[in-house]
């Protein structure tokens, strides 16, 4: 097993989690076999109690684990499906550790960070390592470790420690070390700095970790001199200090890693059995971010949520809207609208705003409202499903977003005029959506319908069946804690609300077309968890045909894409 270890400097959200699986991805290419491992050094158990304005969204993976974004990245870029135990955070070590201590392991000694907080982590870097993650369900040859946050963190020291010890452990033709750092440039003077680089190296240095590739990233591409002043002043050869400046797409960045000789380092430094270019894939990679830059025509979604400010809240499902508009070869206009902004509320408050948010979403091509929790912003998620649902305009909604479909259909269509979710108004007589039965209202983490689950179709006659290649069922992530109502789904049906795809049993309702519409579409799964960039995912894929005009020709074509 080889190792590579990306830690970051200066400052966080560098990219860090973007050239880990852009390094991944060009070793697959080389047709090695890859895992990722992200480490948090919070104390939180998981990701699952965040609110996304703290590291950006929760994802979902296949077993449930509420984990960081970054292994959204490294699921993307590798298409592989990781494991909770992919993502380490200092809850987890602590709590193995502890758990170990009052089961009486150590018993008799002293259980301190160095060696038993270290050791736990050393031992779960190398046992999650060996677990397969591709189709295949061979044994990964290469594990690709993110370190979260920056060097120099109190936090992250016992992890910067225990891959210290590590280094000798695995042997030095096993682990390699990659030090992400930021080259400013400030306006007074135009100058690319390299001192807080220095600074970073050398702290990473004194910490006991030298770094084999120092990767700069910087908002323009770094000139020749700033890299020889960088190796000379880090102790590094000028090959192995790598520039990624900012680029028009993601897509981007494993070409300019390779082009700058990454393959040939990697395969001396670890002795991979490798040839020096890369295969198909990377040329695949190549194409696509061409034809990503060369886009012309373009689509314009209105997001419509609480969490706009921060747009990694949303990362997955920009993500999946990116990879369905590349795949149609239209280019995304994703305008983020703060549903609060479209309450009559707001029209009071500060009428610019309110009028400004509405003039976005009407000029929409499609509209898509996306998961969330709490009341804050429902009421004017309600009024742009209004809107989507009467004039006609695609529309998809997400987890939360398809329950307040349900809620506008039945206070529009239905005449229930109170009809709510339990989650807002637990007292509402008519409780459209409901807490799910085995619903814990005490503990928070953990406690939701959480992961992959199958969804049956009961109907040939689905816009999503047919999308979906007329699949009987499709599986896909979940994360919930409310569910339509299934005693009264009849009133709905009879309207015209259709209750296509329920779960295996046939009591929970998961996907809702509506007759007589373009594309009115809500599922309780989170479909942008499984969209990849060369297979995007069939939902979003129908939002972006349907919102460009061509989603019937699609359908006649036996959803063939036109070349």
């Amino acid at each position: 097993m080889k190792y590579i270890l990306v830690t970051g400097g200066v400052i966080s959200g560098i990219g860090k989690g973007i050239i880990a699986s852009s390094i991944g991805t060009i070793l697959k290419s080389c047709g090695l076999r890859v895992t990722a491992i992200k480490i948090d050094p919070y104390i939180n158990i998981d990701a699952g109690t965040f609110s996304p304005y703290e590291h950006g969204e929760v994802f979902v993976l296949n077993d449930g684990g509420e984990v960081d974004l970054d292994l959204g990245n490294y699921e993307r870029f590798l298409d592989i499906n990781l494991y909770k135990d992919n993502n380490i955070t200092t809850g987890k070590i602590y709590q193995h550790v502890i758990n170990k201590e009052r089961h009486g392991d150590y018993l008799g000694k002293t259980v301190q960070v160095v060696p038993h907080i270290t050791d736990a982590v050393q031992e779960w870097v190398m046992n999650q390592a060996k677990v397969p993650v591709d189709d295949d369900k061979k044994e990964p040859q290469i594990c690709v470790i993110e370190l979260g946050g920056t060097i120099g963190d109190i936090e992250g020291m016992p992890f910067v420690e225990a891959f210290r010890q590590f280094q000798f452990k695995a042997k030095r033709e096993n682990f390699c070390n990659i030090h992400v750092s930021l080259v400013p440039q400030p306006n007074a003077t135009g100058e690319q700095k390299t001192k807080p680089t220095q600074n970073s190296v050398r702290a990473l240095r004194g910490l006991g970790l030298s770094p084999d590739l120092i990767v700069c990233r910087s908002a323009k591409p770094i000139e020749m001199a700033v890299k020889e002043k960088i190796s000379m002043f880090c102790h590094v050869e000028p090959e192995q200090v790598i520039f990624i400046h900012d680029v028009s797409s993601t897509y981007r960045v494993p070409i300019l890693l390779e082009e700058q000789g990454i393959i040939k380092y990697f395969k001396q430094r670890l002795n991979l059995p490798i040839d020096d270019q890369p295969s198909d894939l990377l040329m695949k990679w190549k194409k696509m971010a061409c034809r990503y830059e060369r886009l012309l025509k373009v689509c314009s979604i209105a997001l419509v949520g609480k969490y706009t400010k921060l747009s990694d809240c949303y990362a997955s499902v920009f993500k999946a809207l990116e990879h369905s508009a590349l795949a149609i070869n239209y280019k995304l206009d994703l305008m983020y609208i703060d549903s609060t902004e479209l309450e009559r509320s707001m029209e009071a408050e500060n009428s610019v705003k309110y009028h400004q948010a509405w003039h976005k979403l009407c000029k929409a091509d499609g509209i898509l409202v996306p998961g969330g929790f709490g009341i804050r912003g429902t009421e004017g998620k309600l009024q742009a499903i209004s809107w989507a649902r009467t004039k006609k305009k695609p529309f998809l909604g997400v987890c939360l977003g398809m329950q307040l479909a349900v809620v506008e259909f039945a206070r529009n269509c239905l005449n229930w005029e109170d009809a709510n979710s339990t989650e807002f108004d637990p007292d509402t007589k008519n409780p459209v959506v409901i807490d799910m039965p085995e619903h814990n209202p005490g503990d928070m983490g953990g406690t939701m319908r959480l992961g992959k689950r199958r969804t049956v179709f009961k109907t040939e006659n689905s816009v999503l069946k047919k999308l979906y290649g007329d699949e009987v069922f499709v599986e896909e992530r979940h994360r919930h804690r409310y569910e339509v109502n299934p005693e009264l789904t009849h009133c709905f049906e009879e309207k015209g609300l259709k209750f296509v795809g329920h779960d295996t049993e046939g009591n929970r309702m998961e996907i809702i077309e509506l007759e007589n519409h373009p594309y009115f579409v809500g599922v309780q799964f989170h479909p942008e968890f499984s969209s990849r960039p060369m297979k995007p995912s069939p939902p979003y894929l129908g939002l972006l045909l349907a919102a460009t005009g061509t989603l019937n020709a699609y359908l006649q074509r036996g959803c063939k894409l036109s070349p």
